[in-house]
């Protein structure tokens, strides 16, 4: 495959965007990708403002996202959607009725809903769909899905991951202003924010380990914040095939947490634990007791390949590099796509994903209200 770098359009994405700058980073980090035009912002001071830090010609900086589509469809191979998830189901749906790759930002849309108007108009054998879960990237993640695979920790029996974090209790500075939430993100659609904002993160990454879906769940919504209404913390319990079970924690009012995402996994022979703070590091314990700390500078299977190794290990790698890997699989299932070959890497998800992650989370919602447990919609 070619390592040609693609030309890509961003919409939403601009210098207020809370993951804008990540996208157009990590899209060009391994020269995979160039940024050359972009309707960043409905605000025409952030959209030209924006344009002129990442060298966009004004030409090609449009006020509008419609008329970007119509400006840029035959000039740029993928339309990246940064925009607030309530607005990506009328910029989805236009950009699939123009047959335009996309790479969208998490969450897909708001609900089960807003996937079967999406139905209508996605076609898996004619377009090319491609969400940003960007935590499955990380080179010590994969390194764990290639042990869990070769059954390294037997069989599995147990799953537990958590996302807390703090961001409606103690909002963060960002270059020394505080980042308040935005306001999309303090009402709840179909799915509660917090399930499209974390949830899915913790959904794909269950997913891509074990290669399975939950069947059903049962879930508590509470609210610890400031902001009346607004579901802040979810627990969820968890059953999925093969006897497996596990569970899911998120939170917006874990004081302390900045982003506390962490993944435990227990097997028949031994366990594993990652934690996104100390990425680079995946701890492996065993039924016959040894515990090891395996890095990049171990004895890895997957993590010693050199595009996980921008830099020697010692020199930990991050959340942007691991959206970079992210970026250079979307590169070649784009590639492959463009060639009329139909994309299969297994690090890039689309619409199905999305459409179950959904389904967990509504089955959630009914769980919360019915206090009970509920079978998730295949």
């Amino acid at each position: 495959m070619t390592t040609k770098p693609l030309n890509l359009a961003f919409i939403g994405g601009g210098m207020n965007s809370a993951v804008g700058y990540v996208h157009f980073s990590a899209a060009q980090l391994d020269n995979r990708f160039k940024v050359v035009a972009g309707a960043f912002s409905r605000d025409q001071d952030t959209n030209t403002a924006t344009a002129q830090q990442w060298d966009i010609a004004p030409e090609r900086t449009y006020s509008d996202w419609r008329t970007l589509i119509e400006q840029e469809k035959d000039q740029v191979d993928a339309v990246v959607v940064l925009t607030p998830t309530p607005h990506h189901l009328d910029v989805l749906t236009a950009l699939l009725n123009k047959n335009i790759p996309i790479i969208c930002e998490k969450s897909l849309v708001c609900g089960t809903a807003e996937t079967q108007a999406l139905a209508n108009v996605y076609d898996p054998t004619k377009h090319f769909l491609a969400v940003t879960y960007n935590y499955s990237g990380y080179a010590m993640v994969r390194e764990l899905k290639h042990l869990i695979t070769q059954g390294k920790l037997g069989q599995v029996q147990k799953i537990h991951l958590e996302m807390p974090q703090e961001g409606f209790k103690r909002p963060p500075d960002i270059a020394g202003k505080p980042a308040k939430p935005q306001a999309w993100r303090l009402q709840d659609y179909q799915v509660p924010t917090i399930c499209l904002d974390l949830g899915v993160h913790l959904h794909h990454l269950s997913s891509y380990l074990l290669e399975l879906e939950p069947t059903e769940t049962c879930a508590q919504f509470a609210n610890h914040s400031d902001y009346p209404g607004l579901v802040d913390d979810v627990q969820m319990l968890l059953k999925y095939p093969n006897g497996i079970q596990g569970s899911m924690w998120m939170s917006k009012t874990a004081i302390g947490h900045r982003n506390g995402l962490q993944i435990r996994v227990y097997g028949t022979a031994g366990s594993a634990t990652w934690v996104q703070l100390n990425p680079d590091e995946l701890q492996l314990q065993f039924s016959d007791g040894r515990r090891e700390i395996l890095d990049r500078a171990g004895q890895c299977q997957y993590a010693h390949q050199f595009r996980y190794n921008r830099m020697k290990p010692g020199h930990p790698t991050g959340f942007v590099e691991a959206f970079a890997n992210l970026y250079t699989d979307i590169h070649q299932g784009l590639t492959a796509y463009q060639a009329g070959i139909a994309p299969k890497n297994e690090y890039v998800f689309g619409f199905a994903q999305a459409q179950a992650g959904l389904a967990l989370f509504e089955a959630a919602v009914t769980s919360n209200e019915q206090h009970r447990w509920c079978q998730v919609s295949s």
